[in-house]
């Protein structure tokens, strides 16, 4: 249990000592530098792009990335308006660079949580008519990613759907030799969309290629990490857990060595490298935690913590997505194992709903405008639970609970299935980090 008290907040702090350090203040900021830009490749393979502004995006998001700051990333930002400003708008060269240019400002600005201004971006590029098919699938890929995170389910669908109907009239020649990944990724963004809704039948189709082949094995898991998290993430709520934990482990090893910049790995925003290594360590983190190995699933949790603090900043609500998780696998260890963690839990999502930038609970919770209000209601659900606990505060969780309970929209689950999550239940919830949602 102590080992992310620990990584918190040192090696000799006790349980009483963490939970309230978790909710007077953060993590430290990490002081190692910032790893090289991996949001996007900077080059597709097989493809033209101008050498210069190639370099000019990777330069772009190293200097915006290299201390996380407001100003370091205007700094990105201006690097990447100078770089686009000097294209030329003729030719698939000339779009595939100004694609690759505007896939980079997409996701600086969905880092600083600009969502809408990334939108925008990623919709000029599907709306431009000659670059690369894998770019175009990118840009829509990430389209999906942003509006199922910003709870807009319809609208995902509806890109989703329009991914699918480019494919069908693009034929294997045109597509290049990356094509049955680029069509497995249209697939699978359709895949999830249904995953969030909880339309089962309709999402295993989507996992299926030729001679019903699924994407978890050969070479499309590696080559493409979203193509095998989110098949990952349907075997894991179905409780094919030996299968899912396989397939996390490809998308781990496969993501963290892919270094060749392909079209077939392009990503932007949530759907980038980095966001799917992150993602893929937390779901590995809450299987083993669904299996009762809690050791390890602290490890892998703690693993998705350190990434996350690393590559958005110790302050980002995606570091209050990995807090509610641990705080999760601390509540169901107590539930099998008979223990008490209660203190640790609750500092540990008071620091998550702070970072999550929760809205205070006079506003209704149905009603209210939410980010991430899937894992926000979670983690007051599970506040709740903590506090009912307590005689002197089952008031203060009776209030928690409301809130929680009509801000949850979560079709498959109820908010208190999730939070009991006992072995002998047939359905399991996933946080999916990428997109901020509860599978």
């Amino acid at each position: 249990m102590m080992g992310v008290a620990a990584k918190l907040f040192g090696p000799r702090a006790g349980v009483a000592r963490a939970a309230r350090l978790a909710s007077a203040g953060g993590p430290p900021s990490p002081t190692s530098p910032s790893p090289p830009a991996r949001f996007l490749h900077d080059r597709i393979k097989g493809q033209d792009l101008n050498p210069v502004a190639s370099q000019m995006i990777g330069y772009a998001i190293s200097l915006a990335r290299s201390q996380k700051s407001d100003e370091s990333y205007s700094q990105g930002m201006l690097v990447l308006e100078q770089c686009l400003s000097t294209q030329p708008s003729d030719g698939q060269v000339a779009e595939n660079t100004r694609s690759m240019v505007l896939l980079a400002m997409s996701t600086l600005l969905y880092e600083r949580g600009n969502l809408d201004e990334a939108i925008d971006k990623l919709q000029s590029v599907a709306d431009l008519s000659n670059p690369s098919l894998g770019v175009k699938v990118a840009a829509m890929e990430a389209l999906v990613g942003l509006h199922l995170e910003m709870g807009q389910d319809d609208t995902s669908s509806v890109v989703a759907d329009k991914c699918l109907k480019l494919l069908e009239k693009e034929s294997a020649e045109t597509a290049g030799s990356g094509s049955s990944i680029i069509i497995a990724r249209a697939k699978v963004a359709k895949g999830l969309v249904e995953l969030v809704r909880g339309s089962f039948q309709s999402v295993e189709t989507c996992f299926q290629g030729s001679n019903d082949d699924k994407y978890s094995t050969g070479s499309v898991a590696l080559s493409n990490g979203n193509v095998a998290l989110s098949y990952g993430e349907f075997l894991h709520s179905t409780c094919n857990f030996s299968l899912a934990k396989e397939v996390y482990q490809k998308v781990i090893q496969g993501t963290s060595e892919n270094v060749e910049f392909a079209e077939t790995t392009l990503g932007a925003c949530n759907m980038a490298s980095q966001e799917v290594l992150l993602a893929a360590t937390c779901a590995m983190g809450q299987l083993e935690s669904h299996l009762g190995n809690f050791s390890d699933a602290e490890e892998m949790l703690t693993k998705a913590l350190t990434k996350t603090e690393e590559h958005f900043g110790s302050h980002h609500p995606k570091v209050g997505i990995i807090l509610t998780c641990i705080a999760l696998m601390f509540r169901w260890k107590a539930i099998q194992e008979h223990s008490s963690s209660l203190l640790v839990q609750e500092g540990l999502l008071r620091k998550a709903m702070e970072l999550l930038k929760a809205p205070a609970l006079e506003s209704a919770g149905a009603e209210a405008k939410v980010d991430r209000r899937d894992v926000v209601a979670l983690a007051r659900g599970a506040h709740a639970e903590i506090l009912f606990v307590q005689e002197n505060r089952k008031g203060e969780g009776e209030r928690l609970k409301s809130w929680a309970e009509s801000a949850w929209r979560n079709r498959r689950m109820s908010l208190s299935e999730v939070l009991d999550c006992s072995k002998s239940s047939s359905r399991v919830p996933i946080v999916d980090s990428r997109i901020c949602r509860v599978l």
